[in-house]
């Protein structure tokens, strides 16, 4: 292996070894791959088979994160057409993923490039995508298609890929360390040195505690910073690491863009497709759960009417600000609404709504066409579920919920996001050598393809492997630089931890104020997140919140507590928690302040707008931004005191098709890397 294990004093000797309480770990590395999702294997899989072998992946829990742990009714993989006779090009899906607004069209364009590419080598590695007799992968059509480019393996379509990746990695022996939570990137704001990590399994130690990774190249596949947010449908143990890429001089992109929708509390699940299309009863309790009642009633005069809605929500799951105004998108707005009031929601599948029978003929024709066809006209919401989608009613008693006999509570949760770390056309950022892939970089726009973010997360690890290998081979950066910064980042990391790790009675300051747990300042802070930079937006909310994160972030060596080393990983993701968040909201401000117009999945307060309805506070009404409106890409970077903002047109989409003998030669020489 070419991994080589030092003691840092004598690699560096003039760094003071015994400032640090002992040895500190290091390894040296040509390139560390951070995450071991989808994107973060295939980087390393894909690096591997191109030569650059002199790689390491670092993940704080191997079998955690995203692409494992998550699914939905039927999860969805998008990429070029490959059956029947409809026509399809890349330039054609390239288009369709440039119409997102705020996509930049380099990106597009490799995303549909390479997306036949990525899709055979998930083939190849045993994920089953159906096929027809005549080998033909068959699609349908998803949100935001034109065509037929939908896939999907089943509701763990994603586990499949993370899985038969796992075992080409590990077939190939590339080091694995997990365990290992990433705590600082060492950067100068202009490249990357390497990492500073938290070993899991050695948090007791003082000694053993620290590990330093130094390296020419990262790829971070983190995903989404899932972290910021309570009411959240990523699954557990997922909260991503997005504020130390911003501590570390890395641009945010379309850091607003999010998607929301109605998801499960326990477990967490997406309610869209067939939960949603078989009508199932919403009612709200309190917190004790009494006083029960089926709130959407009294918004609909007509139950039939409401029930239409509740069926489009499982085409149309993700919150929609285009859909508010008299479309299914108001069902997440009277969820939220029903959750601000201190209520809990329940879907229940046990009765239809409004208690009654349900009447075929009193449906919208959509809905009514569906359950014929489905022939699923059966007299709950179960036996409808059960007919449909069997493995639906199957994923829940798995998990201790049973559909028959018992009550599901939802929320309106975060569940992906569009924007990101801001990236070129290889996925490498502003800060050179560190590379972003998968949905921590901001390859999406406004509006998305399902499916489109597996296919990008492919594409974009493949890109940067492939950079790496053919510009990125030499050694780590000038020592004396990477020392310095290793120095810096042990030393405060080592301040943060001693003094979380004092008694959380002992004063905090000269005024004496009672220092508070990590876990307390987290689901304070998470729940301030989904209150004020989830789905609904109002200015004086997030520029409030923004100030508190703020107070937080200054304060934190002085408030935060623990009881003990197993604790200290949550001083460190609080502490990056803290920095996505500011960011985060303080680009939500920026866009509120030169634009306002709710889009996507987010509405933005605007007393000048409409409201859903009269019922509804004030917070809820908005103006729409108008189709052809701006597209503007906002990049945010992290300065000393404040974010800073930029507004860019997006990079359009590539010319026409190149002459063959041009691009062989280009190919031949190399040329190809640098256009």
């Amino acid at each position: 292996m070419p991994i080589c294990v030092l003691c840092l004093e004598r690699q560096m000797p003039d760094m003071g070894g015994e400032r640090f309480g002992g040895q500190v770990r290091l390894y040296q590395v040509n390139t560390v791959i951070v995450g071991t999702g989808a994107a973060g294997f295939n980087a390393a899989d894909r690096l591997w088979s191109l030569g650059q072998q002199d790689i390491a992946m670092v993940t704080d829990h191997v079998k955690g994160g995203t692409s494992r742990n998550t699914g939905s009714d039927k999860q969805t993989y998008y990429k070029l057409t490959m059956a029947g006779g409809e026509p399809d090009s890349v330039e054609e899906m390239a288009k369709t993923l440039f119409s997102g607004r705020c996509v930049d069209g380099d990106l597009a364009l490799c995303e549909a490039a390479l997306s036949a590419r990525c899709f055979f080598r998930l083939v190849e590695l045993g994920v089953p995508f159906p096929h027809n007799g005549f080998g033909e992968y068959v699609g349908y059509k998803t949100d935001h298609d034109p065509r037929r480019r939908a896939t999907s393996a089943g509701p763990y379509t994603s586990r499949y890929m993370t899985e038969r990746l796992e075992e080409s990695v590990r077939q190939k022996g590339i080091r694995i360390f997990d365990r290992m939570q990433v705590i600082d990137v060492l950067s100068d704001k202009k490249r990357v040195y390497g990492l500073l990590c938290l070993d899991l399994t050695c948090a007791h130690s003082q000694r053993d505690r620290f590990v330093l990774f130094r390296c020419e190249n990262v790829i971070y596949a983190t995903g989404g910073p899932a972290g910021m947010y309570a009411d959240c449908v990523y699954p557990a143990g997922h909260y991503g690491a997005s504020g130390l890429a911003f501590e570390a001089g890395v641009k945010g992109k379309n850091l607003t863009e999010w998607q929301y929708g109605m998801a499960s509390v326990r477990p967490r699940w997406n309610v869209s497709g067939t939960y949603m299309q078989v009508l199932p009863r919403f009612y709200s309790t309190d917190e004790k759960g009494g006083d029960e009642r089926e709130f959407l009633a009294d918004f609909f005069d007509d139950p039939y009417d409401m029930m239409d809605l509740i069926f489009l929500k499982g085409y149309q799951w993700p919150f929609d600000a285009r859909k508010v105004m008299g479309g299914s998108s108001v069902i997440d707005i009277l969820v939220y609404r029903e959750r601000e009031k201190g209520r809990r929601v329940f879907l229940d599948y046990r009765r239809n709504p409004c208690r009654g029978a349900l009447d075929p003929g009193r449906l919208g024709s959509e809905a009514k066409e569906y359950l014929s066809r489905a022939g699923a006209f059966f007299e709950t919401p179960f036996e409808r579920l059960k007919h449909m989608n069997l493995p639906a009613v199957e994923f829940y008693r798995e998990r201790g919920v049973d559909l028959e006999t018992q009550p599901l509570e939802i929320t309106l949760c975060t569940q992906h996001n569009n924007g990101g770390l801001s990236v070129d056309k290889w996925w490498q950022t502003n800060i050179e050598g560190f590379f972003a892939v998968g949905e921590v970089s901001a390859s999406h726009g406004v509006y998305r393809p399902g499916g489109s973010a597996l296919n990008a997360g492919q594409v974009g690890s493949v890109r940067a492997a492939q950079y790496i290998a053919a510009r990125r081979q030499d050694g780590p950066g000038d020592q004396d630089v990477f020392a310095k910064l290793a120095e810096k980042a042990v030393e405060e990391m080592k301040a943060l931890s001693d003094h979380a790790l004092e008694p959380p009675d002992s004063p905090a300051d000269k005024e004496g104020e009672p220092r508070i747990s990590a876990g307390r300042l987290w689901k304070r802070a998470a729940r301030r997140m989904s209150l004020c930079g989830g789905a609904i937006r109002n200015g004086a909310k997030i520029a409030a919140a923004l100030e508190q994160v703020k107070g937080e972030l200054d304060g934190l060596f002085q408030t935060v507590a623990i009881q003990g080393p197993k604790e200290l990983w949550q001083v460190f993701r609080l502490r990056d928690i803290l920095i996505s968040q500011y960011v985060y909201l303080a680009a939500m401000k920026d866009y509120g302040e030169r634009n306002g117009k709710s889009r996507g999945s987010a509405l933005y307060t605007d007393p000048s707008g409409q409201k859903p309805a009269d019922c509804l506070p004030d917070e809820f009404a908005f103006c729409l931004e108008e189709d052809g409106g701006t597209d503007l890409v906002q990049e945010a970077e992290l300065g000393e005191r404040e974010v800073l903002f930029t507004w860019r047109p997006v990079r359009p989409l590539p010319g026409a098709e190149e002459f063959f003998e041009n691009v062989w030669r280009d190919f031949r020489e190399g040329r190809h890397m640098d256009r």
